[in-house]
């Protein structure tokens, strides 16, 4: 059961996907669209990518350098999309402090594109797990990306965490399938980088893949499950104190 092509590989690689968009159309019909826009957006396309490379990868007629070129494109564009995706979930965390948002998606989206561009790049001068640069450049293509999503999340983590801000537990719902899905990944990475499980190398794959179905049950639960309850926000000392902030910064940009 546990081997490439199998009922199980075949299952895992869809049903989230399938999952996902079903998803998307219950935010819609939910009339949600209008409060998690990139969210929906991310679930018609990063289902669709991954449909497609699927697709891709059990036809006949896909020759191997063409699947892992459809593959590459896929985790470009989903990597930018899920960018967006995190300058969304800031913008909820942050909802109250309009200019700091304002500057926070910016940057976000900035930094996050410059940082992928740039993983991009350094990936053609990693070390390679395959004699295959296609195939090679692919692999740290994909590491790179999660990074770059562990990064920016954390961030996010951590400023929260750090003023007191209470979450939605919606946005919380999203950035944690998120992060999981993303540690996961780069957990296994490690294991490859250091030499371990090779050459059962499938078998973290069937890990990656039943991880990122289990978070996609996790914002489905978040999202059209789980009661919206939200605390209001601690008090925070005057040198913690993100009102200041975002007044300065209002004033600031408004000159």
């Amino acid at each position: 059961m546990l081997q490439a092509h199998s009922f199980l590989w075949h299952y895992l690689w869809l049903a989230p996907n399938i999952l996902l968009v079903a998803l998307g159309f219950f935010l819609i019909r939910r009339r949600l669209v209008s409060r998690f826009p990139v969210f929906v957006a991310f679930a018609f396309v990063a289902s669709s990518l991954q449909i497609t490379t699927y697709l891709a990868d059990v036809s006949p007629s896909v020759a191997a350098p063409d699947f892992w070129r459809i593959f590459c494109v896929a985790l470009l564009i989903e990597g930018l999309i899920k960018i967006l995706l995190i300058g969304e979930i800031f913008g909820h965390v942050f909802g109250s402090y309009v200019s700091i948002v304002r500057l926070g998606r910016s940057m976000i989206r900035a930094i996050g594109a410059a940082l992928l561009l740039g993983a991009v790049a350094a990936a053609a001068y990693a070390p390679r797990d395959n004699p295959n640069l296609l195939i090679s450049g692919a692999h740290l293509l994909e590491q790179t990306t999660y990074i770059v999503e562990c990064g920016l999340l954390l961030f996010i983590f951590l400023f929260a965490a750090h003023f007191k801000l209470a979450w939605d537990s919606r946005s919380f719902g999203i950035a944690l399938g998120l992060g999981v899905s993303a540690c996961v990944h780069l957990a296994t990475w490690a294991v490859i980088a250091n030499g371990g499980m090779f050459d059962r190398r499938h078998l973290l794959d069937f890990l990656n893949m039943a991880t990122y179905h289990l978070c996609v049950l996790v914002w489905i639960y978040y999202l059209l499950i789980h009661r919206e309850l939200r605390t209001k926000p601690t008090i925070l000392p005057p040198k913690n104190n993100l009102e200041v902030w975002n007044r300065e910064l209002e004033r600031l940009l408004q000159q």
